[in-house]
């Protein structure tokens, strides 16, 4: 019997777990390792930050659902990777060997990369937890009681850019409602290079599309921005050149600001010698295996994906939750592989395909990009109430679906396949 642990329960490692459970049957053990006790659906954050949503919502409970599957759980921060024993170092001191370890943490947070950044210490809010939503919504509801000039946007280094031009669309619609709007002049910064470069070089039309959202809902916006530093009220952004020489310094003032900062991988990955590249995220090969551990596999932000491009700020590349799902099922079909003697066949590759549904309040944005770095077979960004419609509708879905362990449903394979997506290459 072999036993696969499973690092972190988010959007890849829950269903990571799922579907492993289904690929190689009950006479294998699986653990799940968790920081926390309950799984969050991140892509709802928008909508907690403004009070649309409550965290009973968006969470869920993780042992009673892994249960249900004969998955062990185990709620516990992992302080080491001891990679060549075959085993991890528990908060609580317990060791917890395995025979695969497949590492799904998501990122660390780089709010001490800029001075005055973050919701704990600094005087930034973020949407990356459900934790910091909360946090988000208690400040914004102070905010409209005493409304003033607002920032949203992304730090250097950030690497997930739709959830910020989410906000800010949201937040806006959501001032709409409250007849506030008026009163806040609202500033979109970003270290993109222009708006709706995304960290993939643009995505279809995504860069007209998303000025002319900008302009109708009078969005001022700041590119190439490198933010130095934040205080109380007050935001220091470096707008940079084309190449990357300083091009205008700006003092933004703001009652209330979202930035998303940049990813770094967590520390018990990052300190294992030989796994992470020096930011801390995984090295794998094309199967998602780790490059210097055989029996370690990775997928989801926390893996190591270059920039499509080099840019006057620096960006990174994002990892969506589609892409996330690519990642999982080529990890689920090597391991089963390998379980059932036959290494040969453990060469699945992820597709890496980028779907993204982001809402605007009563409208939306999506695009695919198929693969996402480019050259593209298949790239579109597309606007329309269907995808606010379909992100509240995938909300439902998901939560379901990681609840009940369901994997992978018939019609989500067909339907996408029908559109010409699918998670592995032949």
């Amino acid at each position: 019997m072999a036993h696969i642990v499973i690092l972190g329960a988010g959007t890849g490692g829950m269903p990571a777990a799922y579907d492993l459970r289904a690929a190689i049957g009950k006479e294998h053990r699986i653990t799940v390792v968790n920081a926390v006790d309950y799984f969050q659906f991140v892509p709802s954050n928008p909508w907690v930050a403004v009070g649309w949503r409550e965290r009973k919502d968006t969470t869920l409970p993780i042992a009673p659902s892994l249960a249900r599957k004969g998955i062990d759980f185990i709620a516990q921060r992992v302080d080491r990777i001891d990679a060549e024993g075959n085993a991890l170092e528990l908060a609580d001191g317990q060791r917890l060997g395995y025979d695969y370890l497949v590492i799904t943490t998501g990122p660390k947070l780089s709010f001490d990369e800029v001075p005055g950044a973050g919701p704990v210490q600094g005087h930034t809010q973020s949407i990356c937890s459900v934790d910091h939503a909360e946090k988000a919504w208690a400040d914004y509801q102070a905010f409209v009681q005493d409304p003033g000039p607002a920032i949203i946007g992304a730090m250097p280094g950030a690497s997930c850019f739709g959830p910020a031009y989410e906000f800010a669309f949201i937040f806006n619609k959501d001032l709409q409602r409250r007849k506030l709007r008026h009163k806040v002049p609202l500033t979109f910064v970003t270290s993109e290079p222009y708006i709706g470069h995304m960290g993939l070089g643009g995505v279809g039309d995504s860069k007209t599309l998303l000025e002319s959202e900008l302009r109708t809902f009078d969005i001022k916006w700041i590119t190439n921005a490198r933010v130095t530093k934040v205080e109380a009220g007050k935001m220091f952004v470096t707008e940079m050149d084309e190449n990357g020489q300083p091009k205008k310094e700006h003092e933004l003032p703001f009652k209330y600001s979202m930035m998303l900062p940049a990813f770094k991988g967590v520390d018990a990955v990052a300190a294992v010698e030989g796994l992470c590249n020096p930011r801390g995220f995984v090295l794998i090969d094309e199967n998602q295996r780790s490059k210097k551990y055989r029996n370690i596999f990775s997928a989801g932000v926390c893996v190591a994906i270059p920039p499509v491009e080099v840019t006057p700020v620096p960006t990174g590349a994002p990892k969506t939750g589609y892409m996330i799902e690519t990642m999982v099922s080529a990890i689920v079909h090597n391991i089963a592989a390998e379980l059932a003697g036959k290494p040969e066949d453990a060469t699945a590759k992820a597709t890496w395909n980028a779907i993204c549904l982001a809402d605007m309040g009563d409208t939306g944005a999506a695009f695919v990009a198929l693969p996402q770095i480019p050259p593209r077979n298949v790239n579109w960004f597309k606007k329309g109430k269907w995808v606010h419609l379909a992100k509240v509708a995938f909300e439902k879905y998901f939560m379901y679906k990681m609840k009940n362990g369901t994997a992978e449903p018939v019609y989500e394979k067909h339907v996408l396949k029908a559109l010409g997506i699918v998670r592995l290459e032949k």
